[in-house]
């Protein structure tokens, strides 16, 4: 008989360009089932001359200090070459606020977020991040940009953190001792300006309303000692260990991740609605069950061993 553990997260986020109505947005999960889980939050805008600012929501609290820019890192073009899935030519900080890219035939400017004043602003349960474009453009020589940034996954961390059962102390040593086999299953929705899952705050906004997504790319990284239902995703790869090695966040592992990566164009959906929904399942046994099972037999044999030991003294006192 197994112990099932079901645990859900739904979020929804929001990504809107003062402007701009062909952004791209790419949220690369990095899930760690056994601490903080991580986020990076990267869009990608074409049109910047036509843009004035860039607004996300989160769906949980984040602190200014919280965000890291990660675009500091592709000063290693090994791992730009990763991250782009491509050969790329970097002119790593080209001024005190963009890198530059080529890559693909084009020319893409990658903007340093914190060489800018940004504002983190508490909203409903989640945050919202603003950033005016007024200082930026005299750094810009393309029209197209990116922004990545790194985030605590709160949400997820939530889901994957374990919570102690309340109950008698039969009741517990009951479930470890018929329960040895652990069945958890995660379940995780992502839904991009959806309007219904947002806070008043949000959906009052009136740039908010007028802008349209052109894709969003969703990626899910998680070690393989977990199952994920991939039945929407279109690539599965294994994270390149050498390029990533000095992007992963603190103790996550390469050599264990996996990536699932779920693409929705809007030329599919008119709507421009995203919804990702994904399973990650596991099977384990408990250590707390084998536990009481080598007291158990410890205490059996001792026992036992004390049985046989009476046995032979009666024997003995008979014959």
């Amino acid at each position: 008989m197994s112990k099932k553990n079901k645990f859900f997260a739904d979020d929804g986020w929001a990504f809107w360009v003062d402007g701009d109505d062909t952004s791209s947005v790419y949220l690369n999960n990095w899930f760690n089932p056994k601490g903080k889980s991580y986020i990076d939050v990267a869009l990608h805008i074409r049109g910047m001359s036509a843009s004035k600012s860039l607004s996300i929501y989160f769906p949980f609290a984040v602190e200014k200090n919280e965000i890291e820019d990660i675009s500091l890192k592709f000063s290693d073009e090994n791992l730009s070459r990763a991250i782009f899935s491509s050969m790329c030519l970097m002119d790593y900080k080209k001024n005190k606020a963009t890198s530059e890219i080529a890559y693909n035939g084009k020319t893409v400017d990658i903007v340093h977020i914190s060489a800018f004043d940004y504002t983190v602003k508490p909203v409903s349960k989640g945050t919202l991040f603003r950033m005016s474009f007024d200082e930026l453009f005299e750094y810009l020589d393309n029209d197209e940009a990116y922004f990545i940034f790194r985030i605590p996954h709160k949400s997820i961390t939530d889901v994957f953190r374990q919570s102690s059962k309340m109950g008698s102390m039969m009741t517990k040593m009951r479930d470890l001792i018929l329960s040895p086999m652990v069945s958890e299953h995660y379940g995780y929705s992502v839904r991009i300006n959806e309007a219904r899952l947002l806070p008043n705050e949000i959906t009052s906004i009136g740039d908010f309303h007028r802008q349209k997504l052109k894709k969003a790319v969703i990626t899910i990284s998680i070690d393989d000692g977990y199952e994920l239902n991939d039945a929407a995703c279109y690539r599965i790869r294994r994270l390149e260990e050498d390029l990533y090695e000095n992007f992963l966040p603190e103790k996550f592992p390469a050599s264990d991740a996996v990536t699932y990566q779920w693409q929705q164009l809007r030329e599919i959906n008119l709507k421009g609605q995203f919804n990702f929904y994904l399973n990650i399942s596991r099977q384990t046994i408990s250590k707390a069950s084998m536990f009481v099972y080598m007291i158990l037999f410890l205490l059996l044999g001792a026992s036992g061993n004390a049985c046989w030991d009476l046995i032979k003294f009666i024997y003995d006192l008979i014959v």
